[in-house]
């Protein structure tokens, strides 16, 4: 997903939730923090017309990531793909770009993922 490219983009930043994920033993039922930012890429040229459907509801992305949270996954990419398929299924989405960063998963770093991922033709 180019930024450069003539499109329309929507995102949601620094969400921060906790997460059951984890590789390890140690981090089996146990909740960790998680930051995410999730950027759309839509088919919407222009906003003048000040309506939702023409775009996408935050809160809908933001509880999309949530969800995901509340069930055991153990890492972090398999986390990314489960939350971009979702994204790519709301309207007007062509592509998505989710970035997730695992806090506490190296000492003195910080760890994650980013993948993009575009609508199947």
């Amino acid at each position: 997903m180019s930024l450069t490219a003539p499109a329309s983009h929507v995102f949601l930043r620094a969400l921060t939730l906790d997460a059951h994920i984890g590789y390890y033993a140690q981090e089996k039922g146990a909740r960790q923090p998680l930051v995410l930012d999730i950027e759309l890429s839509i088919d919407t040229q222009r906003f003048g017309d000040d309506k939702i459907s023409r775009t996408v509801d935050y809160d809908i992305l933001a509880r999309h990531a949530h969800e995901l949270a509340a069930s055991h996954v153990d890492l972090l990419e398999t986390f990314a793909e489960r939350l971009a398929d979702r994204c790519l299924t709301l309207d007007h989405v062509l592509a998505v770009r989710v970035r997730i960063e695992k806090p506490r998963a190296v000492p003195h770093a910080m760890a994650g993922v980013e993948i993009v991922r575009l609508r199947p033709a």
